[in-house]
């Protein structure tokens, strides 16, 4: 007479297959999750695949300075374009705050969600700052701590304007060469992928 099969017997060959079955699935789902994660910040810590063409045309601060870390102690909570002198405010640094000014204005609509301001190491001079008090009231001016801003500005002397997120975080760095231009299309694609500020 032949072996009788009870159901018990055949649910013991079932398990062992469903269980590794489902451990697969786990791994798939996780692997699916964290995959990416995984790879844009080994991608990001390692700099490889990083494409070589930019659309942005000032200098990317990618290693996390702050506004602080800068030299400059100021909370805002929109975006900030910040001209930064180490020295007396001269034609560049007055160059750039005038641009600076132009660009907010030049957002239109968005000009809500950005700010412009002045971070200088000297007093300014009478005469610009009487200029500033009339033309330009709603610069924001801060004192600049210049032995916290060479670290951050790699020793350059001369003036810079920053684009500041509504974090604090430093995001790209011009000098007075910038076209007004370009500087404009920066900061209106950041504001467009940014749901902040």
């Amino acid at each position: 007479m032949g072996a009788v099969t009870s159901p018990l017997n055949m649910s013991e060959g079932k398990a062992p297959r469903s269980r590794a079955r489902g451990r697969l699935q786990l791994l798939l789902i996780l692997l699916v999750v964290l995959g990416p994660m995984i790879l844009a910040t080994s991608m990001y810590k390692l700099k490889f695949w990083v494409p070589d063409s930019r659309s942005y045309h000032g200098e990317m601060i990618g290693n996390g300075p702050t506004r602080a870390d800068l030299g400059v102690s100021a909370e805002e909570g929109r975006w900030q374009l910040l001209v930064s002198t180490p020295k007396d405010c001269g034609l560049d640094c007055q160059q750039l705050v005038y641009l600076a000014r132009q660009i907010q204005i030049g957002l239109g609509r968005d000009a809500s969600r950005a700010s412009h301001a002045l971070a200088a190491a000297q007093p300014l001079a009478s005469d610009y700052q009487a200029k500033l008090d009339r033309e330009y009231p709603q610069l924001q001016r801060y004192p600049l701590d210049v032995s916290r801003y060479g670290t951050v500005s790699q020793g350059k002397q001369d003036a810079q304007l920053w684009i500041i997120d509504p974090h604090g975080n430093l995001v790209l760095r011009y000098d007075a060469r910038v076209k007004g231009k370009d500087l404009l299309n920066d900061l209106r694609h950041l504001l467009k992928l940014s749901n902040i500020g």
